[in-house]
């Protein structure tokens, strides 16, 4: 279980880079992404895997978009860069592309079946997969922007 948690998180955080590298931020909003990224995926990771947890996705999501967006504005001012520039390429990797993918399959396979057995159980994945594709983009950005309101003073001071 603690290869799969140290994979999460290296893989995080090399996404992370990735997505920090389209935007062109300063050199050293890598680390701090790279560090933000794999703490946020393998707290999520760790919150849906263990039986302790054993948290449904949504739930996991937004609890570790929460810690994301926490880290993010409390290592704002150590980073001297503003909170954004780490929050949105370190929730990048939790986007639920899977869902995503699978909801428009469904929904293709809805407009190309002719019964209606075929049709209301593609229909039901389309929808499934969609609510919990919508329910997970909500909840990262609930958690994201919750610290970056709660927290002003520290937020916003790598702005002025």
């Amino acid at each position: 279980m603690l290869i799969e948690y140290l994979q999460d998180a290296l893989f995080a955080a090399v996404a992370a880079i990735g997505f920090a590298a389209i935007s062109n931020p300063p050199r050293r909003a890598y680390l701090f992404c790279a560090l933000i990224a794999a703490i946020g995926h393998s707290t999520r990771f760790l919150m849906m895997h263990q039986q302790v947890f054993g948290l449904h996705i949504v739930l996991a999501t937004t609890a570790a978009s929460l810690l994301v967006g926490l880290l993010a504005v409390v290592l704002s001012p150590v980073a001297k860069m503003p909170a954004e520039t780490c929050l949105f390429p370190s929730l990048l990797p939790m986007i639920p592309g899977i869902y995503a993918y699978k909801t428009f399959g469904g929904l293709v396979m809805c407009m190309y079946r002719g019964s209606e057995g075929e049709f209301s159980h593609y229909f039901y994945l389309f929808a499934s997969n969609g609510l919990t594709c919508l329910f997970i983009l909500i909840g990262m950005v609930t958690g994201a922007t919750i610290p970056i309101f709660m927290l002003k003073r520290i937020s916003f001071q790598a702005t002025r």
